[in-house]
């Protein structure tokens, strides 16, 4: 007898998306890391610190691309390895059936939902709209 014993089914051939939900978990929580720390040590420490943050420091912040594309891919990778996350818990939790699949799907639908909302939020932020009411515009915006 050997100590490796060989199964008659035949190897499922395709892609093995667990595989690649758990590289990505790997991956993601990596670059996470980096991009967290650096928001904290940008926001937190550089300048005045914790004092600082208001509504003109971020729109100073997204006023340059490479903060908007820092932020946006920390919610990127944030929500989607939050959504696999959940996604695992509820593969371990529930059996394959409709249930399962409706969760799955509100997870899908929230996850998209967030990103697409936060995205657009980062790219189409603008403190000092051009035609708003002076009065509704904050301090630092020219009337």
């Amino acid at each position: 007898m050997t100590a490796i014993e060989y199964s008659d089914r035949p190897r499922r051939r395709g892609v093995n998306l667990e595989k690649w939900g758990w590289i990505y978990m790997r991956a993601s929580g990596v670059v996470l890391i980096v991009l967290i720390f650096g928001h904290l040590f940008v926001n937190l420490m550089v300048g005045d610190g914790v004092k600082a943050i208001d509504f003109g420091f971020v729109g100073g912040k997204w006023a340059d691309p490479f903060w908007q594309w820092w932020d946006v891919l920390m919610l990127w990778l944030a929500l989607i390895h939050g959504a696999n996350g959940m996604r695992t818990i509820v593969n371990d939790y529930t059996n394959p059936g409709v249930v399962q699949k409706v969760l799955k799907g509100a997870l899908f639908a929230s996850a998209a939902v967030l990103i697409i909302l936060g995205t657009l939020v980062v790219f189409t932020f603008e403190p000092c709209p051009v035609g708003a009411p002076a009065d509704l515009l904050p301090s630092f915006c020219a009337a």
